[in-house]
């Protein structure tokens, strides 16, 4: 009896260090997020208000959806970044919770909860309707929808208990479901740091996003990251394949 109290005790002790873990890791994406959010908004002092909080919310929300997707292949790469894995989870509903901050400030304040207005069309007066005003608006706006309700799905299911109800196989290719979410949302954002705010004849467009490259560059550093990936593990695999029984 005295063994099977003890083997309860380190149990529950080893349940509540696993909790306190994830607990650490939650604040510590949080505060992250927001040290990102105020880098992006305090560089940002020509833009309105509005338009700076908004656009802070998505591009931190973008680093964290970055670091999750880099994390992967950099602890296939190099070992020491595998105690980075744990951290995933939590950047990742964390990156959830910043792109739905996002989307929310631009569908109140920017498409003011308009369906019409959220797919780029207008109510022209020399028309007498609406028509299409900004070409590529809505489907950019589109893919990033799409990209975050894929997200809130992997987000709602972060967790052990979700693991243990969906079994392993199953979670797991659920969660490859974070590559598209990355990718569609990084036509998304390089949609309106490239195209949407260039010269244009019915608009004035504020000066380019300082940071625009920048981002493309994050982007190519995860492209390359997960084909050095790749290319390690097909190595691998076929060094295993022909080595000697």
């Amino acid at each position: 009896m005295a063994l099977s109290k003890g083997t309860v005790s380190a149990k529950s002790t080893a349940v509540r260090r696993r909790r306190g873990k994830r607990v650490r890791r939650h604040i510590g994406s949080a505060l992250l997020a927001i040290v990102v959010f105020m880098f992006f908004w305090r560089f940002r002092q020509e833009w309105s208000p509005d338009m700076r909080f908004w656009k802070a919310a998505g591009d931190a929300g973008f680093v964290l959806l970055w670091m999750v997707m880099i994390i992967g292949p950099l602890a296939k790469l190099w070992k020491p970044a595998r105690r980075m894995l744990p951290w995933r989870r939590q950047l990742g509903v964390w990156f959830a919770l910043a792109a739905s901050l996002h989307a929310l400030l631009i569908i109140n304040g920017w498409a003011r909860w308009s369906v019409s207005r959220f797919l780029g069309y207008e109510f022209i007066p020399q028309l007498g309707r609406e028509a299409r005003w900004e070409p590529g608006f809505g489907l950019a706006n589109v893919l990033g929808l799409a990209a975050l309700l894929v997200a809130l799905l992997l987000a709602a299911t972060s967790s052990d208990r979700a693991l243990r109800a969906l079994g392993a196989p199953a979670w797991r290719f659920l969660h490859n479901g974070a590559h598209f979410v990355f990718y569609v949302g990084s036509i998304h954002a390089l949609y309106f740091l490239f195209i949407h705010y260039t010269l244009s004849f019915h608009k004035e467009v504020p000066d380019p996003d300082g940071f625009r490259f920048w981002f493309l560059a994050m982007v190519g550093v995860a492209v390359l990251l997960q084909i050095a990936a790749f290319a390690k593990m097909v190595r691998m695999s076929k060094d295993r394949g022909t080595a000697p029984a």
